[in-house]
């Protein structure tokens, strides 16, 4: 499949499995909601202490499966992970990135000072992909 074609379909939605894999080299499938900006990359917002985060630190590729509602239609997009610093003070960069994930899925947000504080205490970043492969029918 071509892989702007694929990237095109998951922009048209926002939730998708994410494999990651462990240290003992099996999948790690996890529920996710995603953006994927104008660049094309995909920006997961996820937690330091999950799984998906501590895999794609350690290993960094990963893919996206994205299923449409009537589940007969479906992309995989495969790329490496990029994992952000923890967010560490509301007005650091990856709190910045966070905000912008957010904006993507959500619009705006009734309170960004305490968005962006509870980025910092939730210790959240992000993680990013930029596929270099997809297979799927779409």
């Amino acid at each position: 499949m071509e892989l702007d074609r694929a990237v095109a379909y998951a922009r048209q939605h926002q939730k998708g499995v994410l494999l990651t894999l462990k240290a003992d080299g099996r999948p790690q499938a996890s529920n996710i909601m995603y953006a994927v900006g104008d660049d094309g990359v995909v920006r997961i917002s996820a937690t330091a202490d999950r799984a998906k985060s501590t895999n794609a630190r350690r290993d960094p590729r990963v893919s996206l499966h994205v299923t449409a509602e009537d589940f007969w239609s479906y992309v995989v997009l495969e790329g490496d992970a990029e994992v952000t610093p923890t967010a560490a003070a509301p007005d650091d960069a990856t709190v910045d990135e966070l905000v912008e994930v957010y904006r993507s899925l959500q619009g705006e947000h009734e309170d960004w000072d305490d968005y962006r504080a509870a980025m910092v205490e939730d210790r959240r970043l992000v993680i990013r992909i930029r596929p270099t492969r997809a297979y799927g029918m779409a």
